[in-house]
């Protein structure tokens, strides 16, 4: 108990001299994370409306996979993409490994199940008369789909923001694909490993209470919007 306290002590006492390094981690996790979760916002977004709205024979099956990949483990991802990026891999001459864009290449795998799934979800509750209605008055499919878009607009940023959070807490596709490189792709869930495995828990510490911090704010902005929905 002695040492978790102290540890804890020194940690914030670390956090308020605005450490370099300490800062310089969180910086590359904000990165990685915040790019991987623009990215596949992009392509999830679309791609859920698209399965919304489009009647297609296997569409059923579809959502279950998308279902069935939210629990989709970071190590699964990150063998699958270490297997494409190796020096042996089809993508190997291009040197993705051991850098920032390879964990954004595995985080974008993991959470675009989660932003596509939700997307549906959101839209899905959304009442069919709002596209039957713009479609009578004239409104192309881009138009309709702004229509829905607004007004499932809480439901979807709740996807990307769930999102983020995912990514933000990982450390299998980060540790496999970036290398924990110093500096350079290592991110607070691989330095707290790091530091755990050498017995030097202040830095573990400061960066577990920063991870909280982003955690908590952005569960916060989740709950936030949720509410938001209901209303």
């Amino acid at each position: 108990m002695d040492l978790l306290l102290d540890s804890f002590i020194s940690a914030i006492l670390l956090l308020k001299s605005l450490d370099a390094e300490l800062y310089a981690i969180v910086l590359v996790s904000l990165k990685v994370a915040s790019s991987s979760t623009l990215i596949a916002s992009f392509l999830g977004i679309p791609a859920g409306f698209a399965i919304a709205f489009k009647e297609f024979p296997g569409k059923r099956t579809v959502i279950t996979i998308l279902n069935t990949l939210l629990a989709l483990p970071t190590v699964v991802v990150g063998l699958f993409v270490y297997a494409f990026i190796s020096r042996r891999g089809i993508f190997g001459p291009l040197d993705l490994l051991y850098t920032q864009k390879a964990i954004i290449i595995g985080q974008v795998i993991l959470i675009i199940p989660i932003v596509t799934t939700f997307t549906i979800a959101a839209i899905s509750h959304i009442d069919d008369r709002y596209r039957k209605t713009a479609m009578t008055l004239g409104a192309t499919t881009f138009q309709t789909a702004i229509v829905i878009f607004r007004e499932g607009r809480f439901g979807i940023m709740a996807a990307v923001i769930a999102s983020f959070g995912r990514v933000i807490a990982e450390v299998g596709i980060s540790m496999m694909l970036g290398g924990n490189a110093k500096g350079f792709t290592r991110t607070m869930t691989t330095a707290m490993a790091l530091e755990y495995d050498k017995g030097e828990f202040i830095l573990a510490v400061a960066l577990g209470v920063i991870l909280l911090m982003i955690s908590f704010t952005v569960n916060l902005f989740f709950n936030y919007l949720q509410g938001r929905a209901r209303v």
